[in-house]
């Protein structure tokens, strides 16, 4: 058995991340569900470690003491592009598709906890593969994992990544045929305007676009603009995560159940509109974004090389019936989004995109939403609301629900 300190367990997850980049190359299938390379890479490894425990082998024991910083950093760098700027330039579009996001979101935890209980499991069971995996995806519901073993759910870490790809998949297999279905009923057709070449457009690279994020780093004589803008958006992150600690502590004290990312997340979201405003520090959303990206994939591929994939045995048929419910619920959901957002065009293609981030992920989103116009033409307000909702507002507006939900049933 080997066993790995912290530095030789970060090196072997980044050597596994880099192979689980490799798989999805070998496996396009794995790409077009958008699965990310950290899940896949160590999802591999869990797999391997599962089946040498099955033989009575324990290959070797992890220090993943940096997993927790690694999380919060990613959440951190959340916060940042948390900017009421970009609320205005949205404008009340962004704002009311926000709103109904939001209340899809808390009903997916009532429907999880209204079957999570008949079917004899914790309420919280449902919570998990509610909003926490679904809304949030596989980094939400890692991070929230402890707290949801400590409240009574068993095994949660490994009940929060499984939910979380069968919602990746779901979102990722409904989301453009649910946008055509819309388009073709009522007639939306758009003029083509050529074709689109490439890979769906980053929602972060988008939210930085809006955000003017295009300028040349600034630097004091002397140094390099790059590495200096780096080492400032690195430093700014980690005096957020300081400050963040702080306040996490005395929610605590007052009693309140908290993952430990949201102090740093809300003193990341006050120090960009601030900043927003006096400028004094400059902040480079598209620096932040790209530690929040390193984060992410270090944190994911550490957390799910640990997986106990063996505790899923108990609850599989559970965790199945609730998220079959959940995407039945989130396809429903479409037609009054389509509805309220407008009945044209772009509310089809919103729509489509709805599914993917309410499923999954982000990524799940564009790659739906890039679907339909490949097929349909531009939608350009559809490509300025879902990004800036699914890849930041929505994730304060769920952190606190699912927060209210541990301190309900807790």
């Amino acid at each position: 058995m080997f066993a790995l300190d912290f530095i030789n367990t970060v090196a072997f997850g980044g050597v596994v991340l880099f192979a689980g980049h490799g798989v999805r190359r070998a496996l396009p299938w794995l790409a077009r569900y958008n699965v990310p390379a950290p899940v896949v890479g160590g999802l591999v490894v869990a797999v391997v470690v599962l089946i040498a425990r099955s033989r009575g082998v324990e290959l070797a024991t992890f220090d993943t003491r940096l997993q927790v910083p690694l999380m919060i950093a990613f959440f951190t760098t959340v916060g940042f592009g948390a900017s009421v700027s970009l609320l205005k330039v949205g404008g009340p579009q962004v704002v009311f598709f926000f709103a109904l996001s939001t209340v899809l979101a808390v009903l997916q935890n009532v429907v999880g906890v209204a079957l999570a209980q008949p079917l004899g499991m914790h309420p919280l069971f449902g919570v998990l593969n509610g909003s926490v995996t679904l809304t949030g995806g596989p980094a939400t519901g890692l991070a929230f994992a402890p707290q949801f073993e400590q409240a009574g759910v068993s095994g949660a870490a490994t009940i929060a990544v499984a939910a979380a790809m069968v919602g990746i998949v779901s979102g990722g297999l409904i989301g453009g045929p649910i946008g055509t279905l819309l388009i073709e009923r009522h007639r939306l057709r758009q003029p083509l305007r050529g074709p689109r070449l490439g890979a769906p457009p980053l929602a972060t690279h988008i939210v930085e676009h809006q955000l003017n994020d295009a300028a040349e780093p600034s630097a004091p004589a002397g140094e390099d603009k790059e590495s200096y803008a780096l080492l400032k958006g690195l430093v700014v992150i980690l005096v957020a995560m300081w400050i963040g600690s702080w306040v996490g502590a005395r929610f605590t004290a007052m009693g309140i159940t908290l993952p430990a990312y949201i102090g740093a997340m809300l003193v990341a979201a006050a120090i960009r509109n601030v900043d927003d405003v006096a400028g004094v520090i400059g902040l480079s959303q598209r620096v932040i974004d790209d530690i929040g990206s390193v984060s992410l994939s270090l944190f994911l591929v550490l957390a799910l090389m640990t997986l106990q994939l063996w505790q899923l045995a108990a609850v599989a048929l559970p965790m199945l019936v609730i998220l079959a419910a959940q995407v039945v619920l989130v396809a429903v959901a479409c037609w009054p989004m389509f509805r309220l957002m407008g009945a044209d065009y772009d509310a089809a293609v919103m729509s489509g995109g709805l599914c993917g981030f309410m499923l999954g992920t982000t990524a799940n989103a564009m790659a739906s939403m890039e679907t339909i116009v490949d097929r349909y033409g531009p939608a350009p307000r559809a490509y300025l609301v879902v990004p800036m909702v699914g890849a930041f507002f929505i994730d304060f507006t769920n952190a606190l629900l699912i927060t209210v939900c541990l301190n309900i049933w807790s």
